[in-house]
């Protein structure tokens, strides 16, 4: 019996959606930075294994949002619910209900397909606070089933996959068996250098940040050239970004590059200039320009 569904991943902001996304694809398909707000589109990986083909739908955090891009980026989190087989609700141990999952757990109540309850990054608490997590997130809502896990570490995951296996319907295989994403090479190229930028960057700094990918051209040698625009909101931003010398922007660009050879399989050749365009966050035209729009 071959199963097959789509599983959205949801949570608030940086509690480690992309990292439990990447454990179990194996590839950095997903950006994963200790700044919140990281992941911008639903980004679909596809599981292949013998018996089954999972494909995941991880989702930017939901929060409040403060202009069009937090708007967008919600609105993808919440289009999510409604068309997948299961709902993979993630939280971290923090003893207690925290006052965004309450908002996320009513939009939840909404949807007609189980939900599980991760409590994530139990390697960074205790016992004690993990029981209470649970206790107090088992009231709120009644969950398909509740596992306490480290994405970071794999612990738990394995049991994780299991259980979603049995409630995973039977279906045909929806994408070919070698295929892990249904993203272009150009916006898993985009992503590894936004992440790069977001790594690197002061807290304020990278949330103004977009990457425009202007050409990506393979040579008959198998070499990629790729070039790029990483555009900010203000000029003062600009110079941060570049640092003294153009120190900030080499490093960038450098780590960018070594992990786009390891994606690409290939030799790179990376360039990137800065761009000030004031306020793209809330141009509606640069949102659809920068595929942030439909």
């Amino acid at each position: 019996m071959f199963k097959s569904g789509f599983v959205t991943i949801i949570g608030r902001p940086n509690v480690g959606k992309s990292t439990l996304t990447n454990y179990i694809m194996g590839e950095k398909l997903t950006i994963v930075s200790n700044k919140p707000q990281t992941t911008r589109n639903n980004i679909q990986t596809i599981l292949n294994k013998e018996d089954c083909q999972i494909i995941f739908v991880d989702t930017p955090g939901v929060h409040k949002p403060k202009n069009k891009l937090g708007e967008q980026m919600v609105k993808f989190a919440s289009d999510s619910l409604g068309e997948v087989d299961l709902v993979l609700f993630i939280t971290s141990a923090e003893g207690e209900m925290i006052k965004s999952d309450e908002y996320i757990l009513e939009e939840l109540k909404k949807v007609k397909v189980p939900v599980f309850l991760l409590i994530n990054k139990i390697d960074e608490t205790t016992p004690e606070k993990v029981a209470t997590t649970i206790e107090a997130y088992a009231k709120a809502f009644d969950f398909a089933e509740v596992i306490p896990m480290s994405a970071l570490k794999g612990k738990n995951v394995e049991p994780l996959m299991e259980e979603m296996k049995k409630y995973l319907p039977e279906g045909p295989k929806y994408y070919p068996e070698d295929m892990i994403t249904d993203k272009q090479e150009r916006f898993i190229v985009n992503e590894i250098i936004r992440e790069k930028a977001l790594r690197l960057l002061n807290q304020e700094v990278p949330h103004g940040i977009a990457i425009e990918i202007l050409s990506m051209k393979q040579s008959k040698s198998g070499t990629y050239h790729i070039d790029a625009n990483m555009l900010c909101e203000k000029a003062s931003h600009k110079g941060i970004i570049i640092g003294k010398n153009g120190t900030m922007l080499k490093r960038i660009s450098q780590y960018a590059r070594e992990d786009i050879e390891k994606f690409l399989g290939n030799k790179v050749y990376l360039r990137v200039w800065v761009k000030v365009k004031e306020d793209w966050r809330d141009s509606q035209f640069l949102l659809k320009e920068l595929g942030y729009k439909d």
